[in-house]
């Protein structure tokens, strides 16, 4: 099993989608079931034993930069400014200076997710993890364990168990891209810097059978506008 010991937190974007409530905040640091969602991202990786962790940041970034170093002492964050939002692609290629030249997990602050008993969605993301076969790994959530999303899914798995990202609208694909998500940094060697979406380089890696998978077992929700918050607030209420 790799031992990947850095994540990356993708954390710029401001959440237009949230509307009114990301007015005088950033939408990492929105509340579901009393918690910050940027607090279950980080722990999740404090629970696989990742202490380096890169996030980037634009909108209200200082907010979010001083949450995480007050809430958790114990991890090195080092942040990423962008000017402008540079989105999933641009944003993460625009830090690679500030890590190691290794794979790292990269977490969409908006995403939360229940594990199955036992099981730990990034644990299990690191045994399937083989550089000799793929150069990411995504996390694909099935269309009907998951919440705050649209219902006609990603991907799909051709007769060789690849994945096939949908591309028909009248199509439905059994999976979702879940946002979360292992990377090796060799994949931006040959990108033009600048604002794009980690799509362009899922579908490079697609036509050349590179682009591994990991089928999340448990639920999973995307906090992506008001009415998706409410949703996930019945489940991760606080006890």
């Amino acid at each position: 099993m790799t031992q990947i010991k850095q994540g990356f937190i993708l954390a710029a974007g401001r959440g237009k989608r949230m509307q009114h409530l990301t007015d005088d905040k950033p939408k990492p640091l929105i509340k579901v079931g009393g918690k910050c969602l940027i607090d279950y991202n980080v722990e999740h990786l404090i629970n696989v034993g990742i202490k380096d962790c890169v996030v980037n940041l634009c909108y209200k970034g200082e907010m979010i930069r001083n949450h995480l170093l007050k809430t958790y002492p114990q991890m090195n964050f080092i942040f990423s400014y962008e000017d402008e939002a540079l989105e999933t692609g641009g944003g993460i290629q625009n830090a690679l200076s500030l890590m190691r030249n290794e794979p790292f997990f990269v977490i969409n602050s908006d995403a939360l997710w229940f594990d199955v008993s036992g099981q730990h969605l990034l644990q299990e993301m690191r045994q399937v993890w083989n550089e000799n076969n793929h150069d990411i790994l995504l996390m694909m959530q099935p269309v009907e364990q998951a919440s705050g999303c649209h219902a006609n899914g990603d991907y799909l798995l051709d007769e060789n168990k690849y994945l096939k990202r949908r591309k028909d609208k009248f199509i439905n694909a059994p999976y979702l891209y879940g946002g979360v998500l292992i990377c090796n940094p060799n994949v931006f060697l040959n990108e033009e810097k600048g604002c794009y979406s980690l799509i362009r380089i899922f579908d490079k890696l697609e036509q050349n059978n590179r682009l591994g998978y990991y089928i999340h077992k448990g639920q999973w929700f995307h906090v992506g506008d008001p009415k998706a918050k409410e949703i996930a607030e019945t489940h991760f209420a606080l006890d």
